[in-house]
């Protein structure tokens, strides 16, 4: 049996693990890859497939997940003997719910193979869906032991930090990055992981289990005309503690959207509803649930209506700006705090948790993410780091470990900004690595510096020689940050210096860039 996974946050991933420890107790022989690692000859071999893929940004292929999509859209293998299961998972907040899920299980099909299980789509409270499908999805073999998903799933609790089980990490150091005068506010926030026995790689990434921001907590209790002792039946906490530790109260679901459109006759609602997605979202940006619930004033919700229609609060996933071979059992974040204004003053979720509600001494909620195909190379390997704002974060663990290797390979980072006066974050960082060797080419881009905008991708086109020179070399290429815009501008100056310099079309240099990420020499965190 093969266990195929896309994913993003680590959900996916985890799931299909639980699924391979289900098929192996249960007496089958399993092989689990991600799916960027499965090539279409390999797919033709297999007769005997479940696949668990996560849906990212509007209806996206996960960034592990992207080649082999692409792949088996360009040239449709035959798979006459194929079977196979597709467990999707999404957010019903996104229009193209579970859209990779059903891209795949629709090609699946088209490809000549057959369900041996039907696709189940997974919105963000997907734990009970998702054990049922695994469950249908993994019959009995021949000397396997009988076990539940359940069963599984609370024996490694035991054994691991996990989502539903994260270790309390304490707060060493909550220091901010950003100078006077900056337009946003960045932190360099340090937990240890003393005493959990986790251990991690330059390059994962680490959950964090937030808390909601207790002012909005008590908002909504006014909203609702409770108080935060107040019970309600079939939940074992609270009201005030499933609003502060269990359900999100900032970003609305889309079952709370409909419910209050069911019944609020909003001219400008309606129109939102019933418009254009462009219309929808402009419509909902920045409103919070209390904002929906606000359209009128007057509308009244009991608690035990409104409740089943929030999400559960989700964890965030931060890249580690650290590596254990300098900084021991310590984990290093880079955390820009998210705000603005709307009706009123928002935070984000988790980076408001961090960034103020949380002193040294502390606890934070964490859990381990490994990102096994973001690793440093060999020491004389040249790399390539693209990382503006918060994407520079795991340059800083990648650039120490070389550092402390005495690395000799050419190391390229693009990294920067809005203004160097006031968000040079890491500069002594940055400067000490310069002088040491371990980075040979700091390449800074500070967009509102300047009479016109400079981003990192400008610099990397003014390099496009040296660029493609290193890569003949054998650079790996990496690409942190955000994955709307930047990733996407990235990707296409790439394309562009590979082509140019290259002497190859687009086309061409397309398939290039392809054939370095099958090969492990171009990776992504975005987000």
């Amino acid at each position: 049996m093969n266990i195929l996974f896309g994913s993003v946050t680590g959900t996916a991933e985890n799931l299909a693990r639980s699924a391979a420890k289900l098929a192996r107790a249960r007496g089958h022989d399993v092989n689990i890859t991600e799916l960027d690692e499965v090539s279409m000859d390999d797919l033709a071999t297999m007769d005997d497939v479940l696949i668990v893929v996560s849906t990212y940004g509007e209806g996206e292929m996960p960034f592990n997940a992207e080649l082999f999509w692409d792949e088996i859209e360009a040239a449709p293998p035959v798979l006459q003997g194929l079977k196979y299961g597709v467990l999707a998972l999404g957010d019903t907040a996104y229009e193209q719910f579970c859209q990779a899920g059903k891209d795949i299980d629709a090609m699946l099909e088209a490809c000549g193979a057959t369900r041996r299980v039907d696709r189940v789509d997974c919105d963000l409270n997907y734990e009970k869906d998702a054990q049922a499908w695994i469950e249908a999805a993994i019959p009995m073999a021949g000397g396997g032991e009988v076990v539940s998903v359940e069963a599984l799933t609370e024996e490694e609790e035991e054994e691991v930090w996990s989502r539903t089980n994260p270790f309390p990490a304490p707060i060493l150091e909550n220091r901010k990055l950003s100078g006077e005068g900056s337009t946003k506010d960045m932190r360099h926030i340090v937990l240890s992981l003393e005493g959990s026995g986790l251990t991690y790689e330059a390059g994962d990434c680490v959950g964090i289990v937030p808390k909601n921001d207790p002012e909005l907590v008590q908002q909504f209790l006014r909203r609702l005309n409770k108080t935060w002792v107040t019970r309600l039946p079939g939940y074992d906490v609270p009201l005030g503690e499933l609003l502060t530790s269990r359900l999100e109260i900032l970003t609305p679901s889309k079952a709370l959207i409909d419910g209050v459109g069911a019944v609020v006759q909003d001219a400008d609602l309606q129109a939102a509803l019933n418009g254009t997605r462009e219309e929808y979202e402009a419509y909902f940006w920045g409103k919070d649930v209390i904002d929906v619930l606000n359209i009128d004033p007057r509308l009244v919700v009991g608690a035990d209506i409104l409740i089943p229609l929030l999400s559960p609060l989700q964890h965030r996933s931060y890249s580690i700006a650290s590596t254990p071979v300098c900084h021991g059992d310590e984990v290093h974040l880079t955390v820009a705090a998210v705000r603005w204004e709307n009706e009123r003053s928002y935070g984000g979720v988790c980076s408001t948790f961090l960034a103020d509600r949380l002193e040294e001494g502390e606890t934070a909620g964490l859990f381990p993410i490994p990102n096994k195909r973001f690793r440093v190379p060999a020491p004389d390997v040249p790399m390539i780091m693209v990382g503006p704002g918060t994407g520079i974060a795991p340059y800083l663990g990648f650039l120490a470990e070389r550092y402390a290797a005495g690395a000799k390979g050419e190391t390229w980072l693009y990294t920067g900004d809005r203004n160097r006066d006031c968000d040079h974050c890491y500069e002594e960082e940055l400067v000490g690595f310069e002088a040491s060797g371990a980075l040979s080419h700091l390449r800074l881009a500070f967009s509102r510096d300047g009479a016109q905008k400079t981003y990192v991708q400008h610099l990397m086109a003014e390099d496009g020689a040296a660029l493609w020179q290193a890569i003949e070399a054998g650079a790996h290429i990496y690409l942190c940050g955000d994955a709307k815009r930047m990733a996407l501008d990235v990707e296409a100056t790439l394309v562009r210096i590979i082509a140019e310099h290259g002497q190859m079309t687009e086309r061409y240099a397309e398939d290039r860039l392809a054939q370095l990420r099958r090969q492990g020499r171009y990776v992504k965190d975005v987000y």
